[in-house]
């Protein structure tokens, strides 16, 4: 699949390229963010090179994983999100948000987006969110997202060799008030 780019009343939502190596390696500096995602820790200017110019061209052309920037009108870099494809009809959806436009809502804005965008373009019938335990900040954004927090799985993801248990929400088209592309039973 070709990369496309969303826009939202704020922001542009478009794939990173090499243009853009710098702000992610400077933006991947942050305590913060190495800290709650799972890039590598230290982050060196190799992996922003590898992201920018391997890892996200690769998601796009094999539709495994759809990787937005989310950038400012001035073209400032706000955060990172993507769209994971799990198995059909089933995506996971990871974000942050760099430290100086933090607060604002620029991620759950580009969350809702790309959100509505996976349901109603790629056949998502499921978005699956998920943070370690302790991330409330990726917590707070997928609550106002929309998002139902659903539990806590043990053991769930490895960060930096480590396995921690994390939290657990999805979102659903219903939520958004968009139609399902299969029927949805839910348990009585």
């Amino acid at each position: 699949m070709e990369p496309l780019t969303l826009a939202t009343d704020r922001l542009v939502l478009r794939t990173v390229g090499r243009r853009d190596t710098e702000a992610v390696y400077a933006a991947c500096q942050d305590p913060d963010i190495q800290r709650w995602t799972t890039i590598p820790s230290p982050y060196l200017p190799e992996h922003a090179r590898g992201f920018t110019e391997q890892v996200v061209p690769a998601g796009w052309a094999n539709g495994s994983l759809f990787t937005f920037g989310l950038f400012l009108p001035t073209g400032d870099l706000a955060g990172m999100l993507g769209v994971t494809a799990l198995s059909p009809g089933v995506g996971e959806i990871g974000f942050w948000g760099t430290r100086e436009h933090r607060g604002r809502g620029y991620v759950t804005e580009a969350t809702v987006a790309a959100s509505r965008w996976a349901f109603t373009d790629r056949a998502i019938d499921r978005l699956e969110w998920r943070a370690e335990v302790g991330n409330t900040a990726s917590r707070a954004v997928a609550l106002r997202a929309g998002f139902t927090l659903e539990g806590t799985l043990r053991s769930a993801i490895s960060n930096n060799g480590v396995r921690r248990d994390c939290w657990v929400g999805s979102l659903l088209p219903s939520d958004l008030a968009l139609p399902s592309t299969a029927p949805y039973l839910p348990a009585p």
